[in-house]
């Protein structure tokens, strides 16, 4: 763990130059908008190390699966997320020597990343040579309410002497990733333009032909004057700059308002695309920075107005769940139905795909209830309009009869995941799918969001499932051989227990969804069945076959649900026993022997509980806990949250506040010393479930809201909101007492620990709290 930033409530902050951090905080202090964000890379040149890095949601590379074997249904291709052409740079020369805080003595530095309002600053002094002194402040962002758009604001004042300095603002496209297999570059020059105040380039992506338009602007002042100037004009194949030098007098700053413009051909035709990008950034241009920045700022202002979070009494706590919440904001909008979530979102080029099954299981929770429905509702339609595509994954893998397995990670569809046991046997992905329409519609009652779309993927998900089991003899059951569960330090394992209860709860929620559609629409389910060509009588008969028979391990000494069949004849001990030299496993041992160990990386068993607990009695959830975090390295960084909400559960209080401390501050700490490759974008949406869930006991039950609050000790108070339906909901908790405040809607029922009480209109609820109430 690295306790490196200053803790501020609302903001992350460097308080000195650590050129051995640089890549981490740049990871730290990513931007993004929902249609593109950028690494906290320098605008001014650096020679340390670095990792460039600015991105475009669904822009992506085809690069070559590297493997010496080949098998049927591999896929040809892992989806790399590509650095983008740089738009930022800003070259700076200070009477001949060139800007590099990577050279030079950096006499203060400080770097924040403002959440409330979302922009970046940075200030810093460094000593040329003898006596001189240069201060540079620096401020950008990225409009999320023009998402064509970003702003950089940079000032240089030469403290103590006359100075002769050159701006090179520049636009690049001789970019390359760091994660490409051979060498390659993924970017191709189309075009570009080169003029006085203003650059353009045309880049496309070498085989997946997307392509891509970038734009720049700027003006220069001195001392508040704007310059009037004309530039060195600097042109090569994939890069334009202009170079301007001017004298300023000791104490005066000189100011470059630099505008960039990045427009794709997702949203506009390829001949289009030139002209786009001069008119977004001339419309930047017109604006300038104050205008823009107000305006965005305003807009932050409207997202946490409905996701904020408040801890009172535990400011590292309050700090991480922001830190959270804002990337998560920050990452996707749902404004455009054909993007996901990528693991790392705009944060680095690791695990490259657009979405895992991370989004369905940990990040829907949170736009359910932080943004209007339609933002989740788009994050299911996006798998909807993929269906075809998993119906195609299947085929590759020899099910038939509109049989569906959504790819582990894809950007359009195909699987793209290059690690066998990932991609042929990591099956549960299907059904967080099947979860995530549940758990929508129970949220936001919108069931014809079935007759729509729903029933289709539920169908073809449960046709994947009924070829998958095969009976057993031996067992007089169904069995699922074959397979990797959540945990993914066990591989090619039979009966996983979440897997097969995930199978099963499938097809009885695609029999119940049958019904609903029939209830409210026979006509539309008809179509339904036509289109997908469902035989009813012979596929649902199966189906409860299925239900009624299908194994499940269970350990009957310990009267806990076993992983999987063979997990009893590992050795048995438990994680506290690792030599934490040896920690984090996956960075110090062989597979092998992570194999053969009886150790487990996220939640597996669990999740499955998690997903179900109402199925469950608590005395069955505390067996089954117990007997597991002991076995768990948390190696995952989608494992601590759940661990935290059941440990919350059970009435492990202060477990599961240090393991909502571990979620909550994985990146911001460092828990697995692998930041420096980007965020963990899909676990923090797990983070605010271990909030809300967790410590605030927010669930749906039966179209009602519940809460069943349990607090750590030194939380003096949690205020969390709830969109919900129509209401808009204010939930404040101390030791003694819930407050709801209905800012928004009409009056609802509320169940409190158990009780029911009236939420009036637009109207507040009080409610006493006992101590040690159970959930």
């Amino acid at each position: 763990m690295n306790s490196y930033y200053s803790v501020e409530e609302w903001s992350v902050v460097e308080e000195q130059f650590d050129p051995s951090m640089q890549e981490a905080a740049e990871s730290i202090f990513s931007q993004g908008n929902g249609r593109m964000g950028q690494r906290a890379n320098f605008e001014e040149a650096y020679s340390g190390e670095s990792l460039q890095g600015n991105y475009i949601a669904g822009v992506y590379y085809p690069d070559k699966t590297r493997v010496g074997w080949w098998k049927n249904g591999y896929p040809e291709f892992f989806a790399k997320v590509l650095n983008a052409p740089n738009w930022i740079g800003i070259d700076i020369t200070i009477d001949g020597t060139q800007l590099d805080l990577h050279n030079m003595e950096v006499l203060q530095f400080r770097r924040v990343l403002n959440m409330k309002h979302g922009f970046l600053e940075r200030t810093f002094r460094v000593k040329l040579d003898g006596l001189r002194q240069v201060e540079v402040r620096t401020k950008r962002f990225l409009s999320i309410v023009d998402d064509e758009i970003g702003a950089i604001r940079y000032t240089v004042t030469p403290l103590n002497f006359d100075a002769t300095i050159a701006f090179t603002p520049y636009l690049d496209g001789n970019v390359h990733n760091r994660d490409s297999n051979y060498d390659e570059f993924f970017w191709k020059h189309i075009e570009s333009t080169t003029a006085a105040g203003a650059l353009y380039l045309v880049s496309e992506t070498r085989k997946s032909g997307f392509r891509v338009a970038f734009a720049t602007r700027y003006e220069l002042f001195v001392d508040g004057a704007l310059q009037q100037q004309d530039p060195e004009v600097i042109s090569k194949e994939g890069y334009g700059a202009n170079r301007l030098e001017l004298s300023v007098p000791e104490g005066k700053d000189a100011t470059m308002y630099k505008y960039g413009s990045v427009v794709s051909s997702l949203n506009y035709a390829k001949e289009e695309l030139a002209a786009a990008s001069r008119k977004s950034i001339d419309r930047a241009f017109a604006q300038k920075f104050d205008k823009l920045f107000s305006e965005h700022t305003r807009k932050w202002e409207e997202h946490w107005s409905h996701s904020d979070i408040v801890i009172e009494g535990d400011p590292k706590a309050q700090q991480a769940i922001r830190f959270n919440i804002f990337h998560l904001n920050q990452t996707y909008s749902g404004k455009d139905e054909r993007l996901n979530i990528g693991p790392k979102g705009f944060t680095g080029e690791k695990y490259g795909g657009s979405t895992y099954w991370d989004t369905e299981a940990f990040l829907i929770p949170f736009y359910l209830s932080s943004a209007p429905r339609e933002v989740a509702r788009s994050l299911l339609v996006y798998r909807y309009k993929h269906l075809q595509k998993a119906i195609e994954n299947a085929e590759l893998l020899g099910f038939s009869r509109g049989a569906a397995l959504y790819p582990m990670v894809t950007m359009d569809g195909r699987e793209c995941h290059n690690e066998w046991e990932i991609t042929f046997e990591e099956i549960h992905r299907n059904g967080a799918i099947a979860y995530a329409i549940f758990n929508y519609i129970r949220y936001t009652g919108d069931r014809e969001y079935l007759s729509e779309y729903g029933l289709e993927v539920l169908i073809a998900i449960s046709r994947f499932w009924r070829q998958r089991v095969n009976w057993s003899d031996v067992k007089g059951k169904y069995v699922m051989l074959g397979v990797t569960g959540p945990n993914e330090y066990e591989n090619n394992v039979n009966n996983n227990w979440y897997t097969n209860l995930m199978a099963k709860w499938t097809l009885e929620y695609t029999l119940k969804a049958i019904g609903i559609v029939r209830e409210a629409s026979p006509e539309v389910l008809q179509k339904i069945f036509e289109k997908t060509g469902f035989r009813e009588t012979d596929e649902t008969e199966q189906w409860k076959d299925i239900i009624d028979n299908l194994y499940f391990p269970y350990y009957e000494e310990k009267k806990v649900f076993l992983q999987q069949e063979g997990y009893m004849d590992k050795k048995q001990f438990f994680a506290s026993e690792i030599d934490p030299a040896e920690r984090p496993i996956n960075q110090h041992w062989s597979w092998d022997r992570i194999l053969r160990s009886p150790f487990i990386k996220q939640a597996d068993v669990l999740q499955g509980i998690y997903f179900f607990e109402d199925d469950y009695d608590g005395e069955t959830i505390r067996r089954n806990f117990e007997f597991y975090e002991p076995r768990t390295v948390h190696e995952s960084s989608l494992s601590p949250c759940i661990h935290s909400i059941l440990a919350n559960r059970i009435g492990k209080k202060e477990m599961a506040y240090d393991l909502y401390l571990r979620t909550s501050r994985l990146d911001l700490d460092d828990y697995n010393r692998e930041v420096a490759e980007g965020l963990h974008i899909t676990s923090m949406g797990g983070t605010w479930m271990s909030v809300v869930y967790g410590f605030g006991g927010f669930r749906v039950k039966d179209d009602k809201v519940h809460l069943y609050p349990k607090l750590p000790e030194k939380w003096k108070s949690l205020s969390f909101r709830i969109i919900f339906r129509e209401n808009y909901l204010k939930i404040h908790i101390n030791d003694t007492r819930v407050t709801i405040d209905n800012e928004q809607g009409p009056a609802l029922e509320i169940v409190v620990n158990g009780e029911m009480k009236e939420l009036p209109e637009e109207g507040l609820l009080e409610v006493e709290l006992r101590k040690e109430v159970g959930a």
